[in-house]
């Protein structure tokens, strides 16, 4: 399945069914009166969470969303029916955006989630609507109020625990083919992985999600190499995992690369928690290593995200995917900020004992 996280798509709601002008006719039935019915309501605009989804690649083939219009009102005191939605089903994680791509209209992170962007219009009374004391034989009725039209923007981020970040080849693919069920593409030249990917981790009766976007080259910010439209993937997540390659030239100056394209990006993602991790370890004498390490210590001490007071910063941590070196440690690292975060999160959803 091809990957596409971002579709514009346009969108009209129903408008209104048009009210009717009748009167009774039935043989005896002297003075029968009007017995004009209402119109129906026009069908709304719905965006739904849908499972199974993980892109917007469904709106590539289908652009236009139009709900039904309402059923004009009938003789007989007969309403029109109501008009059937006009439903987007798209993956968690889709924002929905107006046409500027600034203002948000809604956010579905949920599975069954929905939300009504735009409502049908409303029907038109009938000539029955309009019977008084002093008219008795209304030759009026209302059309339907027409329904809104509007371009939409939708954006996905996956939502996913943990992200992984660093220079293209830093083993970030390897990594999470080694961990997960998933199956990246992996080869040994830059930019083999083109769009977000996610897999599921367990480790000591844990589950969580992991991300993989394209490799962050310097400048991104500013659109070299894929530049930093899948930043928006791991906005997410509770913590990044970043990866710097031991076989690099400088471990320190890679560090300080990404560390300037999370913050140009914005988004709170140079705050977020961060574990750092040297991959490749493997592929390289103890020597120099060690120099990578201390390097990377450094810089990290300089650059990495603030930590709150009283917290030591974790030292960088020796990974290499291929021979299975360090994945446990990183794993477990990796579990026990999202466990943390996860409490926190629940104990700001409990709400507050007010005494008797």
């Amino acid at each position: 399945m091809k990957f596409l996280d971002q579709a514009k798509v346009y969108v009209r709601s129903g408008d209104g069914g048009a009210g009717c002008v009748s009167f009774r006719r039935e043989k005896f039935i002297e003075f029968g009166g009007p017995d004009g019915g209402d119109g129906g309501r026009g069908g709304d605009v719905v965006v739904e969470c849908a499972g199974g989804l993980n892109t917007l690649i469904d709106f590539r083939y289908q652009q236009h969303f139009k709900a039904k219009v309402g059923v004009h009102g009938m003789g007989k005191n007969r309403a029109g029916g109501r008009g059937a939605d006009a439903v987007l089903k798209v993956p968690a994680g889709t924002q929905v955006f107006d046409e500027d791509g600034e203002t948000l209209l809604a956010d579905l992170k949920t599975e069954g989630e929905r939300v009504v962007l735009f409502k049908g219009g409303n029907g038109g009374f009938g000539n029955a609507h309009f019977t008084t004391s002093t008219n008795r034989a209304p030759r009026r009725a209302n059309p339907g109020a027409p329904g809104q039209e509007r371009t939409l923007i939708l954006r996905l981020k996956l939502i996913a625990d943990a992200g992984l970040v660093g220079l293209p080849n830093a083993g970030k693919s390897t990594l999470l083919a080694s961990v997960s069920a998933a199956k990246p593409k992996i080869a040994a030249y830059p930019f083999t992985t083109l769009h977000p990917g996610l897999g599921v981790v367990r480790i000591d009766g844990r589950d969580f999600v992991l991300a993989d976007i394209p490799g962050l080259i310097e400048g991104a910010h500013d659109g070299h190499g894929l530049g930093d439209r899948f930043l928006g993937h791991i906005e997410r997540c509770r913590v990044l995992l970043h990866l710097v390659d031991a076989t690099g030239a400088n471990a320190a100056a890679d560090y300080r690369t990404i560390r300037r394209e999370l913050a140009a990006y914005g988004g709170g993602l140079d705050g977020k928690a961060e574990i750092v991790a040297l991959s490749k370890v493997d592929a390289i004498d103890e020597a120099t290593l060690k120099k990578q390490r201390e390097r990377l210590r450094r810089a990290m001490r300089e650059h990495g995200p603030a930590l709150a007071e009283g917290t030591k910063r974790a030292a960088p941590l020796d990974l290499s995917a291929v021979a299975g070196h360090g994945v446990t440690d990183v794993l477990r690292a990796l579990a026990g900020v999202i466990d943390t975060s996860r409490a926190q999160e629940a104990a700001r959803a409990e709400p507050e004992l007010t005494p008797a």
